[in-house]
C-alpha cells in the first residue's frame, strides 16, 4: 500500500520533470550572454587547460609559496580536464542532477548525536567503508568534515563526495545542524546561516577523538556560509589544517534577496518545512509557526525563523551583522580552496557575487573559477562523476605535502624546559548522547 507522502512526492517530481523538458525546448535554460560577459575576470590568474582543450580554468590568489606549491601539484593532476557533458550551456540541468541524483552506490552511515551546553544536539554521520591509503599511508588518516548546504539537504554530489574520499583513505563525516537531515530538535531554537557555534562544538569534539589525524572540512552551496564564517570567527584556532569549499555563498543577504531559480529554491524551501513541521510544538514557543510554514522563498523562512522571533526579535539589517559570512575573512589562518563556475545560476554573476579582491589579497584565500559547471556541478565522464570533487581531495592531498615540507625544512619542535607552564587541557563543553 502507497502512502499518500509517496504519491504527492511522485507527483510533484512528474510535474517538475515535465516542466523542465518545456523550459528545455523552449531554450530557456541557455545562459544569457554565455562567458563573454565575464571574460575580463576570468582571464585573471593562473589558467590550467586540459591537452584536449576540453577543461579551462583559472586560480587566482595572492603569491606565495603555498599558491606555488598548490600550482605545481594541480597542474600536474588530470582532474583539471573536466569532462564532457552532453549540454554545457545548461547549468541548471546540472543543478538539478546534481541535487537529485543519489550515489552509486549508497553509502552506510554510523550516526552519532552530541549534545551542546543548551541541551542542543548536532548529528555527525560518519560514513564507513573500504578505505583506501591517504597521503602514501603515513600516519592517520585525515577526518574530513562535510557540511552540507543551508537547508540541511545531504545532496548526492556530497555523499559521492564522501565516497570517493572513503576511497582514497580519508575519514568522512557529516555534519547535521539541529533539526536537520532526521537530527532531533531538543531546543526551540535552530542555527542560524552564520552562527558557527554548533560547529565549533563539533569540530572540538572531533579534535578530541582524534587528536593525531589532520582534520579538513568541505562544505556545498550555501553551507559554506557557516564554514567561513567559523574560519573568521576560530582564526588559528580554528584546529582545521585545511578547508574547501564546492560553489559557496560568500554574501548571504545579497543572495536571499537577489532570490535564484526556483529549480532550486522550491526543493530547498519544501525540504525545509517538511523538517520543521515535525516540531510545530516545540517551535511554537519561540516563532510564528504559520509565518514560517506560509513562507514562500528562502528569505521569507529565514526571516520568520530568526527575525521575527518571539523573545528576542531583531533587524534584517541586524541579523546579517552577525551572520554574514565573510564578516572576519581577514582572521582566517588556514588555506581556504574556492570552487566556482562562472555560469553558476544559484551564485549569481562572478563580477557580483565573488569576493576577488580577497582572493588577491588574502594568502589563504584560493579561487579556482571554470568557466561551465553549475551550481556544484563539475560533471565528468562516468555515472556520478564530478571532477571538482577530485579536485577538491587534491588539494588536501597537496596541503598535506607542503606541510610535511616545511616542517622537514624547520626541524621538529623543540621540546618544553622542565620547569615551564604545562599545558591546560582543552575544556570540553559537549557530551557524546548516543551512537545509532
Amino acid at each position: 500500500m502507497v502512502s499518500p507522502e509517496v504519491l504527492v512526492a511522485v507527483a510533484a517530481a512528474l510535474a517538475g520533470l515535465g516542466l523542465l523538458a518545456w523550459c528545455l525546448w523552449a531554450g530557456r535554460l541557455e545562459v544569457a550572454g554565455g562567458w563573454g560577459e565575464e571574460e575580463e575576470e576570468e582571464e585573471e590568474g593562473i589558467p590550467f587547460i586540459a591537452e584536449d582543450g576540453s577543461g579551462h580554468c583559472r586560480l587566482l590568489c595572492k603569491p606565495s609559496a603555498l599558491a606555488q606549491h598548490l600550482v605545481r601539484s594541480l597542474g600536474r593532476s588530470a582532474v583539471l580536464g573536466g569532462g564532457r557533458w552532453l549540454w554545457p550551456r545548461w547549468p541548471r540541468l546540472q543543478m538539478l542532477r546534481q541535487l537529485l541524483k543519489p550515489p552509486e552506490p549508497e553509502p552506510a552511515v554510523v550516526r552519532e548525536l552530541l549534545q551542546l551546553p543548551d541541551t542542543g544536539l548536532v548529528a555527525l554521520d560518519w560514513l564507513v567503508g573500504p578505505r583506501g591509503a591517504a597521503g602514501g599511508g603515513r600516519g592517520p588518516s585525515p577526518v574530513l568534515l562535510l557540511i552540507p548546504n543551508a537547508a540541511g539537504k545531504v545532496t548526492g554530489g556530497l555523499l559521492q563526495l564522501g565516497l570517493r574520499a572513503l576511497e582514497r583513505g580519508f575519514v568522512p563525516v557529516i555534519f547535521n545542524r539541529r533539526g536537520h537531515n532526521g537530527c532531533p530538535l531538543t531546543t526551540p531554537r535552530l542555527q542560524p546561516f552564520g552562527d558557527p557555534g554548533d560547529l565549533r562544538e563539533a569540530v572540538t569534539y572531533l579534535r578530541c577523538r582524534q587528536p593525531a589525524a589532520p582534520l579538513l572540512a568541505a562544505s556545498e552551496g550555501s553551507g559554506s556560509g557557516l564554514l567561513l564564517a567559523y574560519l573568521g570567527e576560530s582564526g588559528s584556532s580554528s584546529h582545521l589544517a585545511a578547508a574547501a569549499c564546492v560553489s559557496p555563498i560568500f554574501r548571504g543577504r545579497d543572495w536571499l534577496e537577489a532570490g535564484m531559480p526556483w529549480l532550486y529554491e522550491w526543493p530547498l524551501l519544501l525540504h525545509l518545512k517538511r523538517g520543521l513541521s515535525r516540531y510545530v510544538g516545540s517551535l511554537a514557543e519561540a516563532v510564528d509557526v504559520d509565518g514560517v510554514l506560509g513562507s514562500r522563498s528562502l528569505r521569507e523562512l529565514e526571516e520568520a525563523l530568526f527575525c521575527r522571533t518571539k523573545s528576542h526579535p531583531t533587524s534584517w539589517e541586524a541579523y546579517w551583522e552577525r551572520n554574514e559570512p565573510l564578516r572576519d575573512a581577514d582572521e582566517v589562518a588556514v588555506p581556504v580552496l574556492c570552487l566556482c563556475s562562472a555560469d553558476d545560476p544559484v551564485r549569481g554573476p562572478p563580477t557580483r557575487s565573488l569576493p576577488l579582491e580577497l582572493f588577491r589579497s588574502s594568502p589563504f584565500f584560493f579561487l579556482l573559477l571554470t568557466r561551465r559547471g553549475g551550481h556544484c556541478g563539475f560533471p565528468q565522464g562516468g555515472p556520478g562523476r564530478c571532477w571538482g570533487h577530485e579536485a577538491v581531495l587534491e588539494y588536501f592531498v597537496a596541503m598535506a605535502e607542503f606541510l610535511r615540507a616545511e616542517e622537514r625544512r624547520k626541524g621538529p619542535p623543540r621540546p618544553r624546559r622542565w620547569g615551564g607552564p604545562a599545558a591546560e587541557p582543552p575544556v570540553f563543553t559537549w557530551q557524546r548522547s548516543y551512537t545509532r
